[in-house]
């Protein structure tokens, strides 16, 4: 094998090669991120694929239903904030398995909910539990990965809110037909306890975890050093890169999260599937978005490793996302099920694959240290244009008795995103964090 030294320059074209020599724990630790994930957005997911049942036998109004799920946003909004400072903190081991503890718990306890208002206080504490699960995974990701391979890591395990969201719709309508909704929230919800059994034999950081070579160790810390010190979040506010980050999850965390919880009565509203129809539709829309979270990751990564910058490949990735999402708008004016779940697909790739990019570009211009804490205020900003969107969406659904704005909002505001990342980050350039002073972006 080359010497280490070697391995740390960017330019070498059997880079890949030499990545696998070094060896491969990083990406065992990658994979638990997956699943965390994926636990994530099955435990979120659930409510959405029972919506039209719920709002049958409860019998909420869209009004209720979009408030139900502002108060989710509200909480993540809370979480977040909480969350990113916390997970710095402690660390990722704790902070993880802490809020995988808390998140299973709450997702467990919608069996108990019965009204509109218990549902809202059951999604309001799935929110403060399952907002530390992004923070804590773009840490590890960049504790555990080079520069030039995170946004493919991030990618990877992204994918699992996609994995998520297909494995949601296929447990749960067999399961609450054969033992009703409760038990449908109560089993998935107690799938987190499994990982934090996984996770806290086998996870300790790089420096000090046995089943890392010194090969790969120094692969994973080819980059410069970060500065020394904690950063705080006065000093992070202070950075447009912190608010292009924070933009972009802003415009396009709603959109996610309206296909995430209005799919499934979109899809019964307007052609009529029910609980037994309603998991096929939702399966396809996932699976080809988990596609275009690897596919966003892999592709600036690609771009970067033939020499683009890492600001041109992250910014014609997400363009490229952009083009892909403006199709959606017309999901509602179409006559087949099948197309509108073909162009609501196509929208939720898409949607993953500006994610993926969105999430790396804080471990691009941020220190390690800091990353928790960045997408923490760039989460908060997602959530809070969740509160907004999710409490609208039901409103106007009431008044208008159509779907339309709502997905001609999401095919259009991708672009505007890609526009205002562009505006506040312009070169991608590291925060300079050592000084609390200017906003250092070139």
């Amino acid at each position: 094998m080359k010497r280490l030294s070697a391995i740390a320059e960017p330019g070498e074209r059997n880079a890949d090669a030499e990545a696998r020599a070094v060896g491969s724990y990083r990406w065992v630790i990658c994979a638990l991120l997956f699943l965390a994930t994926t636990i994530n957005y099955v435990d979120r997911g659930v409510l959405g694929v029972l919506a039209p049942e719920l709002e049958r036998s409860i019998g909420w109004t869209d009004a209720q239903y979009g408030d139900i799920n502002a108060a989710f946003a509200f909480a993540y909004a809370i979480g977040f904030v909480a969350a990113g400072r916390f997970i710095d903190r402690v660390g990722a081991k704790v902070g993880y398995a802490v809020s995988l503890l808390a998140w299973s718990l709450a997702a467990a306890g919608h069996a108990l909910a019965g009204s509109a208002l218990g549902f809202g206080v059951a999604r309001f504490f799935l929110g403060l539990g399952e907002a530390g699960n992004f923070p804590a995974a773009l840490k590890t990701t960049a504790e555990w990965f080079p520069r030039r391979e995170r946004a493919m890591a991030t990618g990877i395990f992204n994918a699992g809110s996609n994995v998520g969201a297909v494995v949601a719709p296929l447990v749960v309508p067999p399961l609450a037909l054969w033992a009703g909704w409760q038990a449908a929230f109560a089993v998935t919800g107690l799938l987190g306890l499994v990982w934090v059994a996984l996770w806290l034999p086998l996870y300790d950081p790089p420096e000090r975890s046995a089943r890392v070579s010194v090969a790969e160790r120094a692969w994973i810390r080819q980059d410069p050093p970060d500065p020394v010190g904690a950063i705080g979040w006065g000093t992070l506010l202070g950075y447009r890169q912190t608010w292009a980050v924070a933009a972009g999850k802003f415009l396009t965390d709603p959109v996610w999260w309206f296909y995430l919880f209005w799919s499934g009565k979109f899809l019964a509203d307007r052609f009529g599937a029910d609980l037994k129809q309603i998991g096929l539709p939702l399966v396809i829309i996932y699976l080809m978005a988990d596609v275009g979270s690897v596919a966003g990751g892999w592709l600036s990564s690609h771009l970067i490793a033939r020499d683009w910058t890492v600001n041109a490949a992250r910014k014609v990735a997400m363009f490229a996302c952009a083009l892909c999402v403006i199709p959606v708008s017309m999901a509602p004016m179409v006559s087949s099920l099948w197309a509108a779940v073909g162009l609501i697909g196509l929208a939720a790739a898409a949607h993953q694959g500006f994610s993926a990019n969105i999430y790396t570009m804080a471990s691009d211009m941020f220190p390690r240290q800091a990353i928790g804490s960045v997408i923490g205020i760039a989460g908060t900003a997602g959530a809070i244009g969740g509160i907004l969107t999710q409490a609208a969406s039901g409103r106007i659904r009431e008044v208008t008795g159509s779907y339309l704005i709502m997905f001609v909002v999401a095919g259009v505001v991708y672009v505007v995103a890609v526009l205002a990342v562009h505006l506040l980050a312009p070169n991608l350039t590291p925060a300079a964090v050592e000084s609390d002073r200017g906003m250092n972006d070139g």
